[in-house]
C-alpha cells in the first residue's frame, strides 16, 4: 500500500492487521531512507540503529515467498518518499500494488504539526505518481487506488471495494481494532502514532481546503494537487 505521510496509512495498517490471516509490515524502507538522506526526523538515530539500511535486503524480505507468522496475506505499509531513485523498481512486479491517496491540504496541515517546513519531496505526491506510472507500465493495468476521504466517510464500502480489487474476502474485523500500539509498529510509533494508539476505528472525515495551507506552502500544495488529482480520477468508488 503506497501512501504519503499523514494519510490514515497507520489506521489502514490497523484495519489489515486486525485480520486473522494477515501479517503487517510498517514502513520497511524507513531506516534506509533516513540513513541515505540524513533527514532530521524524530528518533532518526534509533530508527537507523534498529532497522535495515540496505535496500536490497529490504526488498528480499518483502518478496520472500514465506509470509511471517504463517499468514496468508502480507500487508506492507509503504511510504512513497522512502523509495529513493536508486532503489530499483523491478521488484514491484512481485507484489500487488495499491495506492492510498489524500487531499494534499489535509496532508500538509497534519504534517506541519511535526515538521513546519516540509519540501515537496517530503510529502510524497510526486513519488506516488511515479510509482503509480511504473506499476501501470509493468502490468498494463490500473492498480487499485483508494481515497482517504472515501474511507473515512464509508469505511466498509471502501474496504469492500479494495478487497474485491485484490481478490481477498472482506471481513468486518477490518472496521475496528483494540487501542494501543503493536509489536508490528515501527520503533518510531512513540513519535508519530499517538492519535492512532487511541483509536478503535476509522475516525470521521474533517476536511481542509487550500486556504488551510500556510502561504509559504501553497506552491507545494499546488504541485502536489496535480499528482493527487491524476490518481483521484482512477480511485475505486
Amino acid at each position: 500500500m503506497w501512501s504519503g505521510p499523514r494519510n490514515i496509512s497507520t489506521a489502514m495498517m490497523r484495519a489489515w492487521g486486525n485480520r486473522p490471516d494477515t501479517f503487517v509490515c510498517d514502513e520497511p524502507f524507513y531506516a534506509y531512507y533516513l540513513s541515505a538522506t540524513g533527514r532530521a526526523h524524530p528518533g532518526a538515530e534509533e530508527v537507523i540503529a534498529h532497522g535495515e539500511t540496505d535496500w536490497r535486503k529490504v526488498i528480499a524480505r518483502l518478496t520472500n515467498d514465506e509470509i511471517p507468522g504463517g499468514k496468508r496475506i502480507f500487508y506492507q505499509k509503504q511510504m512513497t518518499h522512502h523509495l529513493l531513485p536508486e532503489v530499483h523498481r523491478g521488484w514491484l512486479r512481485s507484489v500487488t500494488n495499491c495506492f492510498l491517496i489524500r487531499d494534499p491540504a489535509e496532508v500538509i496541515v497534519s504534517y506541519i504539526k511535526k515538521n513546519n517546513d516540509p519540501m515537496l519531496e517530503d510529502i510524497g505526491f510526486v513519488q506516488q505518481a511515479e510509482i503509480f506510472d511504473r506499476v501501470c507500465e509493468q502490468t498494463g493495468a490500473i492498480p487499485p487506488v483508494i481515497d482517504a476521504r472515501d474511507v473515512l466517510e464509508n469505511p466498509e464500502s471502501s474496504l469492500r471495494l479494495l478487497c474485491e480489487a485484490v481478490e481477498v474476502e472482506f471481513t468486518e474485523a477490518m472496521l475496528s481494532w483494540p487501542p494501543g500500539l503493536r509489536e508490528t509498529d515501527g520503533i518510531w510509533a512513540k513519535h508519530w502514532y499517538e492519535e492512532v494508539a487511541k483509536s478503535t476505528g476509522f475516525r470521521k472525515f474533517a476536511g481542509r481546503t487550500r486556504d488551510s495551507v500556510p502561504l509559504p506552502l501553497r506552491d507545494v500544495y499546488d504541485r502536489s494537487r496535480e499528482c493527487y488529482e491524476r490518481l483521484y480520477e482512477q480511485r475505486l468508488h
